[in-house]
Order: structure tokens, then C-alpha cells, then sequence
């Protein structure tokens, strides 16, 4: 299965570097090098994984956090995973405070870059070495929540999850439906497996649980 990436760095050697170490399952549907053309690509491709730089010009000079922030309503269908030279502790936490799945520095190899890019893709969260230990000293229990949040998940298959948020969104059966071009008896039938897995009762339930998590 291919994944669609968007890059977005400052340079444009940098971006035609990294275009050309990544594996032939990952192709780039666009590219951006600042804050507001990145928001403007991302909405524009909604690719399965965005390539940020942290520190970007334009916009008002919040970098790579500043683009998840104008990206929060596509969290949880675009993946967003960092790619900088820096390995300072402000510029990891701040990227995953806003929603970043992981982390790497650009002295990565092409190969692992691929396998970092596969993993977000699939849920994992992924870090460059040493620097997970920065976002459990920032987050304390909150990084043990995000692990319980992913062992609930695991639970779902990824047809689930998709029917999951889109309920916890308030989309009705027929929304849903449309969405995901499968039949209202279908989304029924996932809807009640969600809630059997997750011990809930109601759509309500569904909601407030997701919101909590931070999958909406």
C-alpha cells in the first residue's frame, strides 16, 4: 500500500534530499516552505502523513506547532510527523503538544525514515533516540494516558476507527455511510462492535470518550 506524504521544510534541497531517500511505497503529493502555504497543501492533499520541519517562516512565528495548529481539524486523518535538525527539548514538546505523532532529527537514514513514516502511518508513536525522554518529562502521566488511549484503539480494527471518530463527531448513520461508501446496516454493525469493545453504552459515551483522548 502506497502512502501519500507532504513535505514541508525551508529548503529546497532539503525537500528533494529527503524525496530521494524515501522507499518507493511513499510518494510526495506536495510540498510547502512556510506556515501558511503548508496549512493551505495539507488541506488541499489531506495526505496520510506530513513531513514537518519545526522551525518554518511565515505565519506568526510558531513553526511547525503553528502549522498543526491551523491543521487540528484534520488530527486524526493526517498524520504529522517531525523531521529537524534540532534535537532541543522546547522544540520536541511543543510539536507533540499540538499534535505531532513523533519525532526525528535529520541525521536519520533514509531507510529508517521510510520505516518512521510506515509507523506513524500505522499509530506507533515514533522517536529519534533520547528524545522520547523529553516528552514523558513533559507530559508525566498524560504519555501514560496516550498509551492506554492506543491500547484501547488496538482493540478496534481500522475499519472501526474510522466509524468511531466519525460517530464521536456527531455524523449520523447515513453520514457515515456516505462517507465510507458502506451500507447504514454496516455502520450499525460497527457501531455496536465499537461499543462492546470499549465498554460503552451510547453514542454520547462514544463522544465524550474520544474527546477525552484526544481522537476527535
Amino acid at each position: 500500500m502506497t502512502l501519500r506524504l507532504v513535505l514541508v521544510d525551508d529548503h529546497r534541497m532539503i525537500r528533494a534530499g529527503v524525496r530521494s531517500e524515501l522507499a518507493d511505497d511513499l510518494e510526495v503529493v506536495g510540498e510547502a516552505d512556510d506556515v501558511p502555504s503548508a496549512i493551505s497543501v495539507v488541506h488541499a492533499h489531506r495526505p496520510d502523513v506530513v513531513l514537518l520541519d519545526v522551525h518554518l517562516p511565515g505565519g506568526q512565528g510558531g513553526g511547525g506547532a503553528e502549522v498543526l495548529a491551523g491543521c487540528t481539524d484534520l488530527l486524526g486523518e493526517v498524520t504529522f510527523l517531525a523531521l529537524s535538525v534540532s534535537d532541543a527539548s522546547e522544540d520536541v514538546v511543543s510539536v507533540i503538544r499540538a499534535g505531532a505523532r513523533g519525532y526525528v532529527t535529520k541525521a536519520i537514514n533514509g531507510a529508517d525514515l521510510s520505516d518512521a513514516v510506515r509507523r506513524v502511518a500505522g499509530g506507533d508513536a515514533v522517536f529519534s533516540p533520547r528524545l522520547a525522554g523529553f516528552v514523558l518529562d513533559a507530559f508525566g502521566t498524560a504519555a501514560a494516558d496516550v498509551a492506554v488511549a492506543d491500547d484501547e484503539l488496538d482493540r478496534l480494527s481500522a475499519r472501526e476507527q474510522e466509524v468511531m471518530r466519525l460517530i464521536a463527531r456527531g455524523y449520523t448513520y447515513r453520514e457515515v455511510a456516505g462517507e465510507l461508501f458502506i451500507s447504514i446496516k454496516t455502520v450499525e454493525t460497527h457501531v455496536s462492535a465499537v461499543l462492546r469493545k470499549l465498554q460503552l453504552s451510547s453514542r454520547h459515551e462514544l463522544t465524550r470518550w474520544a474527546a477525552v483522548r484526544r481522537l476527535l
